[in-house]
């Protein structure tokens, strides 16, 4: 068998991996590893152990600890927004005009 004629199965994503796996609310989950992944930035930027951050944060260390690895489905969106103001980030939220003809809005994270 030659293996250079072997053409490798893939799929192309959504651009949402929960989605491309089945998750439940993968559009929530995917904003919520946004969030989550810009707390993780700024809290190695600024050096901050988890301990640090759980002052700062006002979150019990094993919490921040679990959102960091990816296990956030009991902490909320406004927490986390929470989290990155008390980072000494802004955070902006802006409603644009429906685009849809009926359909659902959508969510997304932007950084600026």
């Amino acid at each position: 068998m030659n293996h250079a004629e072997e053409e490798p199965a893939f799929e192309k994503s959504s651009g949402n991996v929960y989605a491309d796996l089945g998750v439940p609310d993968a559009e929530e989950m995917l904003v919520k590893a946004r969030l989550v992944s810009r707390i993780a930035e700024v809290m190695t930027k600024r050096k901050l152990t988890q301990v640090e951050a759980a002052k700062i944060l006002e979150m019990p260390q094993p919490k921040i600890s679990n959102m960091l690895r990816g296990h956030f489905r009991g902490i909320s969106q406004t927490k986390m927004i929470e989290c990155l103001t008390r980072l000494g980030l802004d955070v902006e939220i802006v409603v644009k005009k429906e685009e849809h003809s009926g359909e659902t809005g959508h969510i997304s994270v932007v950084f600026a």
